[in-house]
């Protein structure tokens, strides 16, 4: 079966934690929950530092700091009504697989985030990428309704992976 996930560790720490390893398994789990085929579709990973996520942060949001999880869609599929479903991603042929965005995840700040919350940082990770792959397939959490759509797919999610809800 082809990655779902195509991973780029620009900081060493991630390789060694599995980045790669765990993104395909948040992004296979993602898709069974939303109801879309395992193949078809390809996420892009930047697993990096805070340094790097800063820039990006900066270049992309106007916010010159660092912060845990950023996400591009290639599109937008968000629902108009707050509270709505996500418009559903088609899925493209083996060799030509639809591209659902971009993603990239900071070191510092989620090792900093985990202690903070008591967490193991593996448990905090797959958290944040499933929570940036569910921004990739248009969910938000901007308008009340779209925040609890997001956190009761992120929890359903999370509990199908056998890891406890992050939201208490």
């Amino acid at each position: 079966m082809e990655p779902l996930v195509d991973t780029l560790t620009e900081d060493a720490r991630w390789q060694a934690f599995g980045l790669d390893e765990m993104a395909e398994t948040a992004a296979r789990a993602v898709l069974v929950d939303q109801a879309l085929p395992g193949t078809g579709f390809v996420v892009s990973l930047l697993g990096c530092s805070d340094t790097r996520i800063a820039v990006l942060n900066a270049d992309f949001r106007g916010k010159p700091q660092p912060t845990n999880v950023l996400s591009w869609p290639s599109e937008e599929r968000g629902a108009d009504r707050d509270g709505g479903r996500p418009d559903r991603p088609l899925p493209g042929a083996a060799e030509m697989p639809e591209e659902l965005g971009d993603i990239a995840i900071a070191w510092e700040t989620c090792e900093r985030e985990a202690a903070e919350q008591g967490r193991p940082m593996g448990d905090h990770v797959m958290h944040l990428l499933v929570h940036g792959l569910l921004h990739l397939l248009g969910y938000d959490h901007l308008r009340d309704g779209d925040a609890a759509l997001m956190e009761a797919a992120e929890i359903r999610i999370l509990a199908k992976l056998g890891l406890a809800n992050p939201y208490e």
